[in-house]
């Protein structure tokens, strides 16, 4: 799937910026790709782009609709299709991560016919995969990997694979979730790959590539989590990572939405994941902790930082306050993804 840009984010009429948080996630780290922004309404949210309608964003040369906001229910609202229909015969494609699906929505679908534009439904994985093959492919790897949901995988990917580019370093940020590939412009939606496929998927995501070459792939659930571990386990042995980043949310206790199930410790999550990952590269190695300290003041996040380092004995780093060069530093100095042995033993879970 690959999502031809320029964008025209298309806001509705939210007034919270909450919940346009995957046009503002596109617009952060995607800022070329971002042309303009619709808003159906005064009071919609702004994000300090030129408005544009669908006919004038065509005549700035803008590619693609993407809808950058969500609804209860992950629904199409009804006062949203005037303007999907317009933008359709515009001659521009629509991409949405939502749930309900663009081509399932009689209007919508009849229009993109007949007009003969694109609808990404980014959310739903249509393409089908082989199984994975346990091959090892040339170039480098890195998979961001999470002590639970929710705690920053994206962004950790976004950053390295950033701190990587400025150095000059040939480097592709690999999406697995619907935000993700619509900042990149394409991925695999792996949570919607029917489970025996998955690995494959992940292999398809990540193909052969020149040496010194990094992708850096958008991780997906936790080995920990009772329902979203299986995802995590197919990315790790299709990923075939070289490096791995542990992304961790420092005040969280237990599993979001499970409060019977408490977060496992750092070593335990690095073991546990050096462990998958070594079924199909046995130089497999956890690098960095990635810090999710959103809300906290700067002695606070700066106390939290120097205790996981202590801790762990790697590099830790917030993807958003302090950003990912000493990641990329250390990536770019070979000392990791070496088949040397790692310091956490499954021991470590107990």
């Amino acid at each position: 799937m690959r999502i031809p840009g320029p964008y025209l984010l298309f806001l509705g009429d939210t007034p919270h910026r909450l919940d346009a948080k995957t046009a503002s996630g596109i617009l952060d780290w995607r800022p070329e790709l971002c042309a303009g922004q619709c808003r159906l309404g005064a009071g919609t949210v702004d994000l300090g782009l030129p408005d544009m309608t669908p006919a004038a964003a065509v005549a700035a040369g803008v590619r693609t609709l993407v809808i950058g906001v969500a609804t209860f229910g992950g629904a199409i609202d009804d006062a949203w299709v005037g303007t999907l229909l317009a933008a359709i015969h515009a001659g521009l494609d629509i991409a949405s991560g939502m749930h309900a699906r663009l081509g399932e929505h009689p209007a919508i679908a009849a229009a993109a016919r007949e007009a003969g534009v694109r609808l990404f439904d980014v959310r739903h994985a249509d393409t089908r995969f082989d199984v994975a093959s346990g091959r090892k492919r040339s170039g480098l790897r890195l998979l961001t990997v999470g002590v639970d949901c929710a705690v920053g995988k994206k962004y950790a990917a976004l950053a390295i694979h950033r701190a990587l580019a400025r150095r000059g370093v040939a480097a592709d940020f690999r999406a697995t979730g619907q935000t993700g590939i619509l900042i990149a412009g394409g991925g695999v939606a792996i949570d919607a790959v029917v489970s025996d496929f998955a690995a494959g998927a992940a292999e398809t995501l990540s193909p052969d590539n020149a040496p010194g070459h990094w992708d850096v792939i958008e991780g997906q659930g936790s080995l920990f989590h009772p329902a979203y571990a299986g995802v995590s386990l197919a990315l790790l042995h299709g990923s075939q990572p070289d490096a791995l980043v542990l992304c961790h949310d420092v005040r969280r206790t237990h599993i979001d939405g499970y409060p019977d199930y408490p977060l496992p410790t750092l070593a335990a999550c690095i073991a546990a994941n050096e462990q998958a990952a070594r079924l199909t590269n046995r130089a497999a190695r956890c690098v960095a902790i990635a810090l999710n300290t959103h809300g906290m003041g700067e002695v606070e996040r700066a106390d939290a930082l120097a205790r996981t380092r202590e801790e762990t004995g790697l590099v830790v780093f917030d993807p958003i306050a302090t950003g990912a060069d000493a990641v990329a530093e250390t990536l770019l100095a070979g000392t990791c993804g070496l088949p040397q042995a790692s310091p956490h033993t499954l021991g470590d879970i107990a």
